[in-house]
């Protein structure tokens, strides 16, 4: 194990089908009074068709660099200035069903219970009732939130809210699952906890999960594949593998493997970043 946490190695290219291909991607925004700010230059990247296991993907970067803007192009949120973002081959326009996102700000609606958040885009799809709550009713249970279905947001802690949010992107059984710093807000404790979770999820539900953070240690713990990514405009530094370990628990991030992958990942993230 060791061994094995002591390096990184570069990802290779598979033949496998993508379930996730982004050409050349660049995003400058234009301000108001004409300004522009480049906030995305010439990032590409593939991720493959993995059936039967579930995967996280981590772009890693510095606060303010790009890195959000990555996950609302793919999501179809805007449109590249240059550039394509395809899933499953099939060129983003706009958004779909066929991908999800979580924020990190809390999105339930407050006059709707829990139960009723979650079965929301079900309901818009004209799914019938007792339908919606089967399906409500198990991934409540997965995400620890049976017995809260019927509370509304204002009587839910923070962590909980992310539940909440994590369950009504999952229930419409999206392609890929986009994270945008979800767990940025919520104390340490409860953010091992959601990150645990989050790792539970992915091996059942046999997501593809793109997630973004500024946090090394959380990128180590959730990644099996990590992108670092410069400082605005951003650019991909390095494209690695996270070593698997063999157990992810709470004492995992103090030991001295884990350790040694975080130490890689930050020269890599400030020590080439800084050279931009």
């Amino acid at each position: 194990m060791q061994e094995q946490a002591e390096t990184i190695q570069t990802k290779t290219e598979t033949a496998a089908p993508l379930v996730i291909s982004v050409k050349n991607l660049s995003v400058t925004y234009i301000g108001r009074d004409g300004e522009q700010t480049e906030a995305v230059r010439d990032v590409s990247f593939d991720v493959s068709d993995k059936p039967g296991c579930g995967e996280i993907i981590v772009f890693l970067g510095p606060s303010g660099c790009g890195k959000s803007t990555i996950l609302k192009a793919v999501a179809g949120l805007i449109q590249p200035t240059k550039g394509e973002c395809f899933v499953d081959g099939k060129l983003i326009k706009d958004v779909g069903r066929d991908r999800g996102m979580v924020f990190q700000t809390y999105t339930s609606f407050a006059w709707l219970t829990v139960r009723k958040n979650v079965e929301y885009g079900l309901k818009l799809q004209g799914i019938e009732k007792e339908k919606r709550r089967g399906l409500s009713g198990k991934i409540l249970e997965e995400v620890g939130l049976a017995e809260f279905a019927e509370r509304y947001p204002k009587d839910l802690s923070g962590g909980m809210k992310q539940r909440v949010a994590i369950a009504r992107t999952l229930i419409n059984n999206p392609r890929v699952v986009l994270m945008d710093e979800p767990f940025g807000a919520l104390d340490p404790q409860t953010r091992w906890g959601m990150q645990s979770l989050l790792l539970d999820i992915s091996k059942r539900e046999n997501n593809t999960i793109i997630f973004v953070t500024h946090d090394v240690s959380e990128a180590v713990y959730l990644a099996d594949t990590c992108y670092v990514l410069s400082k605005r405009p951003a650019h991909i530094l390095e494209r690695v593998d996270v070593p698997t370990f063999p157990v992810k628990d709470i004492t995992l991030k103090s030991s001295a493997e884990f350790r040694t992958v975080e130490n890689q990942l930050l020269n890599m993230l400030y020590n080439k970043s800084g050279k931009d």
